[in-house]
């Protein structure tokens, strides 16, 4: 049961007299200790001073200089439901050179017999032009030997030594020599010119057969082989090739937090299967806002967060040069 103790008037006043004692106390430590009002010591000078800059965190993946490079075969009439890969010069791993052959499909050996056609069809054309100018050479000095006769006999004709009637028909004939020299001479251009037509056409069927090898665009690593010898070869490809000479960590930059990066800022990337943590700078923030796609083990983390990626150039690529889409944490310095 509550029992309620009564007091005089003048213990009453003595007890207040202690509690405001208490108060005005607490009071001066609070605002001693900056708990007194937050807003006054939230905007202290003090607090502005000592609280330090805040960095950039984010998920990010390993990528090799300019992505994956998907190196596929040509598309050509003799394939136009698709071809068929009939040899893979490479393995995944291999380490290859622009312009190094990778692999070859079914086309090859149709292109292949086309041009060893055109360079028969180029010997002919061209042994074909040989005796178009031997024969117009033929003609033409037969046309100079007629010419000469006729002029002998004009000359004769003018002394009265020689018959009308055969100046006449000497005089015919070196005409007619002299058109048959020239159409032979036409005639040999003419072949002259089948040569540069041939010459063409072999250089356009060698191009040919040159989309029917898959040759290394640049230098690079192959990451992923996709077609098999005898396998159609898809729209995915035959294989990935990476530029591992250069590698990048590519962080997926929250969009509100991305006008505090820059480039050259320095970056520390690190993961669990990673040896040690890897530095770098940013090299460049692409211009354009995406949807996030590396997403943490965090339940609470946002799914539909809209980001910006900035490319981080690492200093030592040969780390994680196998490492290709690895998901890592980048923490940049302030």
């Amino acid at each position: 049961m509550l029992r309620i103790q009564r007091c005089t008037i003048g213990e009453t006043k003595h007890i207040i007299r202690r509690l405001s004692s208490v108060c005005v106390l607490l009071s001066g430590i609070l605002s001693l200790t900056g708990c007194g009002d937050p807003a006054a010591s939230a905007n202290s000078p003090a607090a502005a001073n000592t609280s330090p800059p805040r960095g950039v965190s984010a998920l990010g993946r390993i990528e090799p200089m300019h992505g994956i490079i998907d190196v596929s075969s040509s598309s050509v009439p003799e394939a136009i439901s698709g071809a068929t890969l009939v040899r893979l010069l490479v393995d995944i791993g291999d380490d290859v050179k622009a312009g190094q052959l990778l692999a070859v499909t079914d086309t090859a050996d149709v292109l292949g017999a086309r041009v060893d056609e055109s360079r028969a069809e180029l010997v002919l054309v061209e042994r074909q032009a040989l005796a178009s100018g031997n024969a117009a050479d033929a003609t033409c000095v037969r046309a100079g030997v007629l010419l000469r006769e006729a002029d002998r006999l004009s000359k004769l004709l003018a002394q009265n030594l020689a018959a009308e009637e055969e100046t006449d028909r000497a005089g015919g004939a070196a005409e007619a020599a002299g058109a048959d020299c020239v159409a032979a001479r036409s005639a040999a251009a003419v072949a002259e010119a089948d040569i540069d037509v041939a010459a063409a056409r072999l250089r356009r069927q060698e191009k040919e057969l040159l989309r029917s090898q898959i040759h290394a665009p640049v230098d690079g690593k192959v990451l992923a082989i996709k077609a098999r010898p005898g396998e159609l070869v898809g729209a995915e490809g035959i294989l990935e090739l990476g530029q591992v000479e250069k590698m990048y960590a590519i962080a997926e930059v929250y969009e509100a937090d991305v006008g505090r990066l820059r480039n050259g800022q320095r970056a520390i990337v690190s993961s669990p299967a990673l040896a040690g943590s890897l530095s770098g700078q940013i090299e460049r923030i692409r211009p354009i806002v995406r949807k996030q796609d590396e997403i943490g083990t965090d339940p609470a983390a946002r799914k539909d967060a809209r980001i910006v990626e900035v490319e981080v150039l690492l200093d030592s690529p040969e780390r994680v040069a196998t490492f290709t889409h690895l998901q890592v944490d980048v923490d940049f310095e302030p």
